[in-house]
């Protein structure tokens, strides 16, 4: 078995562990982090009910981005419904037999890699045209932009290269497969050692280790928004902090 193969499955597992536990463990501190007061962004549901329906179009739609800026939300849904799309079409390499779905996601989720790009640098672009948005961005956010972008064009470059300068690099995809499957199963099979392909595993490697510790915890931390999850009825019910639920006068 090559230094490759062993040394990227070495990498994967651990990014893997870092990616779960991290992960976990901000939902875990999401979770416990008390909202002392009642402070949903107005016009806000009154009921459970609505305060879900409020999330699924928040989580789905942007629903306040879109009312606030629309050309950010349109590079913004674009890159989140590309990205949707890519990593759906990726379970093909973790899936044996490929589900239906993914096989009927695959002539789409090819090209979707170019929206995907696309959205970035409309979201780059925010930061350098935007004041306000300039004024509050710092070294990271650039680095996990150009970071998801590399991780985009990699992709396109393996499937479609760039005429007349790059081609293809026709990555043995079967190969692959049965790297990751062999991963998950512990019984390793060899990576292909092909350059642009080494490169994309890399920097996929590289977002899993530090998603935890990123900016991109946005995506389970909007579930933990109290300007989002909580009802609006301060006029109907007060709103106690759980830490002095037990001392608070008529709390129970």
């Amino acid at each position: 078995m090559s230094a490759l193969t062993i040394t990227y499955a070495l990498l994967f597992y651990a990014a893997t562990a870092i990616l779960a536990i991290g992960v976990f463990r901000k939902i875990f501190i999401y979770a416990r982090t008390p909202a002392p007061l009642l402070i949903p962004t107005t016009p806000a549901p009154t009921t459970a009910t609505g305060v879900v329906w409020r999330m699924f179009k928040e989580v789905t739609v942007f629903e306040s981005l879109f009312k606030s800026n629309k050309w950010i939300w349109i590079f913004g849904w674009m890159f989140h419904l590309a990205l949707f799309l890519v990593l759906l079409r990726h379970l093909r390499y973790f899936t044996e037999p490929v589900w239906t779905v993914v096989a009927l996601v695959q002539p789409y989720g090819k090209y979707a890699a170019f929206a995907m790009v696309a959205g970035l640098l409309g979201l780059w672009a925010r930061r350098f045209v935007v004041d306000r948005v300039r004024y509050i961005t710092n070294l990271s956010d650039h680095l996990m932009l150009l970071l998801l972008l590399a991780i985009g064009v990699s992709g396109i470059l393996m499937k479609f290269g760039i005429v007349g300068i790059v081609d293809p690099a026709h990555t043995d995809i079967v190969a692959v497969k049965a790297f990751f499957l062999g991963l998950m199963y512990f019984d390793w099979q060899p990576l292909p050692a092909d350059t642009v392909l080494v490169i994309h595993l890399t920097l996929v490697a590289v977002l899993m280790i530090v998603f935890p510790v990123s900016k991109l915890l946005h995506a389970p931390g909007v579930f933990f928004s109290p300007s989002r999850n909580q009802v609006d009825s301060a006029r109907e019910k007060r709103h106690v902090a759980g830490w002095t639920a037990a001392e608070t006068p008529g709390s129970k």
